[in-house]
């Protein structure tokens, strides 16, 4: 056989031999196509909710001290001693360690910008943030801070403590899934098929919006004639959703 021949046959074996492979790639291609769209075919999604009202366990709020000196150290001394004075009816009240924390600290200038800058005395400011599930000594924890000396009170606020979460979180889940199971089998009845399984779920959870409450607010008189403040911690909305893959056929 001359060379000439043995050519023509190679290239003819590699042109056979490309034939075969696409050949081959476009049925896998197809295949899977197929596949996919029997996968897409054969399944719906439905989302499920539950949400339950509660009443906040837990109560944030902060009580600070701000005192004005002609010196930096008169006025971090005289902060010191009307905040100890307060910490220790917090104390008094059975706050523990664990429920107070210093959240703010400083000592910084008062300038007079009438004609030139000049200093005119020294501001000290000292803050702690309480947390408490007592939410009955509210209102004596403000009344007895102002009156051992704290002049600024940051806003209330209310919220739903991880253990109530946990404690509530099962029984919405639940309700969730069978919001969704509700929701599929009144969709595939209405499209003539039938649930065979879950295919899988993913769940995400929300909690509601945090209550607020303004320290700004009237004040009512006890019978006494004495002046507490009211405090009323409202509900909260702890919610979820979920998110469920069902095969049908």
């Amino acid at each position: 056989m001359s060379q000439e021949d043995k050519n023509d046959k190679s290239y003819y074996s590699i042109i056979a031999l490309s034939i075969v492979l696409v050949l081959m790639s476009a049925t896998i291609y197809a295949t899977s196509q197929n596949g996919s769209e029997k996968d897409t075919e054969s399944t719906i999604s439905m989302s499920g909710y539950a949400e339950q009202k509660v009443v906040p366990d837990t109560a944030t709020l902060h009580i600070g001290v701000v005192v004005q000196a002609a010196t930096a150290k008169e006025a971090s001394d005289e902060n010191a001693a009307i905040m100890s004075a307060v910490m220790a009816d917090l104390k008094a009240m059975g706050l523990q360690d664990r429920e107070i924390r210093t959240s703010y600290v400083s000592v910084y200038p008062v300038y007079n910008y009438t004609t030139t800058q000049t200093i005119t005395g020294y501001s000290a400011s000292n803050s702690v943030q309480i947390t408490t599930k007592n939410l009955d000594n509210l209102s004596e924890i403000i009344d007895r801070s102002t009156a051992a000396g704290a002049n600024e009170i940051g806003g209330v606020s209310f919220s739903v403590s991880n253990d109530m979460q946990k404690q509530i979180r099962e029984d919405l889940m639940n309700q969730a899934v069978s919001d969704a199971s509700t929701k599929a089998e009144t969709l595939a009845k209405s499209l003539g098929v039938e649930i065979t399984g879950v295919q899988a779920s993913s769940i995400s959870e929300s909690n509601g919006p945090r209550v607020y409450y303004d320290y700004a607010m009237p004040m009512e008189e006890k019978a006494s004639g004495a002046v507490s403040t009211p405090i009323q911690p409202g509900e909260s909305t702890v919610s979820m959703s979920v998110q469920v893959t069902y095969y049908i056929e």
